[in-house]
């Protein structure tokens, strides 16, 4: 199969190519110099003609302050550019798999969110997410729209000065010895390899839809800084920061829990619990720092 990634370079796309090329297809990367997903005629260019099988959308504007900031930038690369995908895609027949947020929820619910609940999201980044999913729901019938949340890879992550939560939590560990989080905001933190290969999975199905794709289980930001520390063996004392400590300067949702429900019922989750894919995380990143000490 000949599938195309749309943000190939970042954290999650380097993964979804990854799985793809694992499995035995074809890849085709791309990133922001070879289409501008805001403009209709970048993408047909890019995209129409190619016989691509499968599209898979992991680009995005989704720094929520500079979002927050420049609202039509963020219209135009999560809304518009979904949309654009979504025609070019119907057009030529090709598959659209699309990458959502748990940020289209408020967090108020206060017990996992399904995909049937209703969404209101309380920033211009999850607003233009939104819209971007409605685009792709509507416009092409052969579509996946996967909300996950939490995401962290080995890939950098551009929008987040390179470094994730858990990258950041290790740094401040060793560096300190002692490090501040949040107990009061909840998610389900997904490894980036694990969601990879949850695409890979739905890719092939014909069940399109809306779906979480989240790992399994939920946790506090405290709760998840522990287990990083406990699971890379470090001793880092780990203490409850207040919600006044570290104001954001935009609305976020403290509760933003999603259950794959959808995917459970048409037997396609393959997703673990979030502890054995960070433990498998961290594996991963020791492997390639003693690669990267051996001599040349």
């Amino acid at each position: 199969m000949k599938v195309a990634v749309a943000g190939a370079n970042g954290q999650l796309g380097a993964d979804v190519a990854a799985a793809f090329r694992e499995r035995g297809d074809t890849v085709v990367p791309l990133t922001h110099e070879d289409m501008e997903l805001s403009s209709l005629e970048s993408v047909r260019n890019c995209l129409g003609g190619s016989g691509v099988e499968v599209v898979v959308n992991t680009a995005a504007m989704h720094h929520v302050e500079r979002c927050e900031a420049d609202p039509e930038r963020a219209w135009l690369v999560n809304g518009l550019g979904a949309r654009n995908l979504a025609e070019v895609t119907r057009g030529s027949g090709a598959t659209l798999v699309h990458v959502s947020t748990d940020y289209v929820f408020d967090g108020t619910k206060g017990q996992p969110y399904v995909e049937t609940d209703a969404p209101l999201p309380l920033n211009v980044y999850g607003n233009t997410k939104l819209a971007g999913e409605y685009f792709v729901r509507t416009l092409n019938p052969r579509h996946f729209v996967l909300r996950t949340s939490g995401l962290y890879g080995t890939n950098p992550c551009r929008a987040k000065g390179g470094r994730n939560f858990v990258d950041l939590m290790l740094k401040l560990g060793q560096e300190r010895g002692k490090v501040r989080v949040v107990d009061s905001e909840f998610v389900s933190p997904t490894s980036t390899a694990e969601l990879a290969r949850q695409i890979v999975v739905v890719s092939s199905s014909e069940a399109f839809g809306l779906y979480h794709a989240t790992a399994e289980g939920s946790c506090s930001w405290y709760e998840f800084a522990k287990e990083i520390f406990s699971l890379a063996g470090m001793m880092v004392q780990v203490e409850v920061a207040s919600p006044s400590e570290f104001l954001a300067k935009v609305p976020r949702p403290l509760y933003s829990v999603l259950e794959n429900k959808r995917l459970k019922e048409n037997r396609l989750n393959v997703f673990r619990p979030w502890q054995t894919a960070l433990a498998e995380y961290l594996t991963a990143i020791r492997e390639r720092l003693s690669a990267q000490m051996l001599p040349a």
